[in-house]
C-alpha cells in the first residue's frame, strides 16, 4: 500500500510505502513559523519508505537549527518535511501534502505550553508541554 502526496504546485510529487504513523500534532514556534499556521501535522516516515518521485530540482532546504533542515518548494512554497541530522533515517512528513483520505488519526499535541493563545484546541487528545519523551523501561 502507497501513499501519495505532492506540494501545492504538483512539480515536488512523492509515495511512501507501508502504513502510516500516527499524526503528530506540533505547537512549537518553529514550526508554527515554518508554516505560517498555528500548529503543523506531521507523520514520521522511514526515509527507506519514502520515494522521490519528481521535483528534486525544485527542492529546497533550510536549516531551522542546528541540525534540523526543512524541505520545502522553491516554486510554490510548499513544506514538504523536515529530518534531524541526529536522525537521518526518519523523516517528518507534512501531513497536509498528503493525497486522498488518511487512515491514520492525531495522536498527541506536542510543545502545547508554546501553543498560538489566539487558537483554541478543543479535542481529548493528550497535550503535552514540550517535546514527548517515553519512559526509559526499567
Amino acid at each position: 500500500m502507497a501513499t501519495t502526496g505532492s506540494c501545492l504546485c504538483g512539480g515536488v510529487t512523492f509515495s511512501i510505502e507501508g502504513e502510516l504513523e500516527p499524526i503528530q500534532v506540533c505547537h512549537c514556534r518553529q514550526c508554527r513559523k515554518a508554516q505560517g499556521t498555528p500548529l503543523v501535522s506531521n507523520i514520521p516516515v522511514s526515509a527507506a519508505a519514502f520515494t522521490l518521485l519528481s521535483g528534486e530540482q525544485l527542492l529546497s532546504a533550510y536549516e531551522s537549527s542546528p541540525g534540523k533542515h526543512r524541505f520545502f518548494c522553491k516554486v510554490c512554497g510548499s513544506p514538504v518535511y523536515s529530518r534531524r541530522d541526529g536522525l537521518p533515517e526518519v523523516l517528518r512528513i507534512r501531513a497536509g501534502t498528503l493525497d486522498g483520505e488518511l487512515q491514520t488519526r492525531p495522536v498527541a499535541h506536542f510543545y502545547y505550553a508554546h501553543r498560538a493563545n489566539w487558537f483554541e484546541v478543543n479535542d481529548e487528545l493528550p497535550k503535552f508541554p514540550e517535546a514527548y519523551i517515553p519512559a526509559e523501561k526499567p
